[in-house]
């Protein structure tokens, strides 16, 4: 097996976060719920951008999130998602290429335009939030390169985009590629909802040993094992998944290991500001520390500390060094 090129490469929605400021009368106006998370389609999209105040654009999606933290730790990191042919599209790309992080899927040509979440922001921070998923579920199976996905030490795969067919194609067929290469397989399970309508899914790609290292949090983990016990589901899942890590906000992360076990509590903070990204990131510094082969705890922790610093500030990107923060904490 010859030496990887990439550290990681990621296969997950290609999102561009809009924020933009508003006020309750906005809310009311818009019809919005507030403070929650609501799926809308192309014209309803259109007609909230249209309606916004000045905002801040920035390239979002869960697997593109945990790059822009793995890439900001130092490792080598590569994206495939799908743009439109469109100025989001443009943005979405100039900021993962921005970050380091190689990104060569060719645009989507046709409607639907570049996937969008925007996010209306009400003075006391409180974020309501409306998806429109676009472009992103349309990545075909045809767009991998599989020499590409071949050259990476870990494929870690979005749990969100299962859901859409011509995606799950997609992840499926890169789970051959990485396999085949001697590679291994990270997933994140990323919501209950998820697993609520693709666990059979999940639970066979488990069975068939396709699964090296399982990101979930504790809800997660319950959803999908059916066990309302945290250490009975861990074990469980254990039992099948090389690799499992499982997070639980502030009772920090447990992970185990071919039968090592580690736990590490929650990094301490001033004060949590934006749970946004705060999974995304965690599997960011633990997967910088599975692939330069630090311990299990010492990756744990690596995970922790970037967690620590997404929830800090708003956003889902990190905006201090991690590099530095990796090396006051630990040396």
């Amino acid at each position: 097996m010859s030496d990887p090129l990439y550290d990681v490469i990621a296969i997950g929605n290609a999102i561009v976060d809009v924020m933009a400021p508003c006020d309750d009368a906005d809310i009311e106006r818009l019809g919005l719920a507030k403070g929650g998370m609501t799926l809308v389609d192309t014209a309803r999209a259109q007609e909230l951008y249209d309606a916004m105040g000045p905002a801040r654009e920035i390239s979002g999606g869960s697997a593109a999130n945990t790059l822009a933290g793995l890439a900001a730790l130092g490792a080598k990191c590569a994206f495939i998602g799908q743009v439109a042919d469109d100025q989001l599209g443009e943005v979405f790309a100039h900021d993962i290429r921005a970050g380091g992080i190689d990104f060569q899927t060719p645009v989507r040509a046709d409607e639907p335009p570049t996937a969008r979440c925007l996010i209306f922001v009400s003075p006391c921070g409180q974020r309501t939030m409306n998806t429109f998923l676009g472009a992103s579920q349309f990545l075909p199976a045809s767009a991998l390169d599989e020499a590409q996905i071949a050259s990476a030490s870990v494929l870690y795969l979005e749990g969100y985009l299962w859901d859409p067919e011509e995606p799950r194609k997609a992840m499926r067929r890169a789970i051959a590629a990485a396999r085949n290469a001697g590679r291994k397989v990270a997933f994140t399970l990323s919501d209950a909802f998820v697993i609520s309508r693709h666990g059979d899914d999940f639970r066979a790609l488990i069975e068939d040993g396709q699964i090296d290292i399982l990101f979930a949090n504790e809800h997660e983990l319950a959803a999908l094992t059916g066990v309302e016990d945290f250490h009975a589901g861990l074990e469980q899942l254990a039992a099948k998944v090389p690799t499992v890590v499982v997070t639980r906000s502030e009772n920090g992360a447990h992970a185990i290991s071919n039968g090592e076990h580690a736990h590490v509590p929650a990094e301490p903070i001033d004060k949590v500001v934006d749970t946004t990204g705060a999974g995304d990131l965690f599997a960011a510094g633990f997967l910088y520390g599975y692939v330069r082969n630090k311990p299990l705890g010492e990756s744990l922790t690596l995970g922790a500390i970037c967690a620590a610093e997404i929830i800090s500030h708003y956003g889902a990107r990190p905006e201090a060094d991690l590099q530095d923060l990796v090396a006051t904490r630990l040396g």
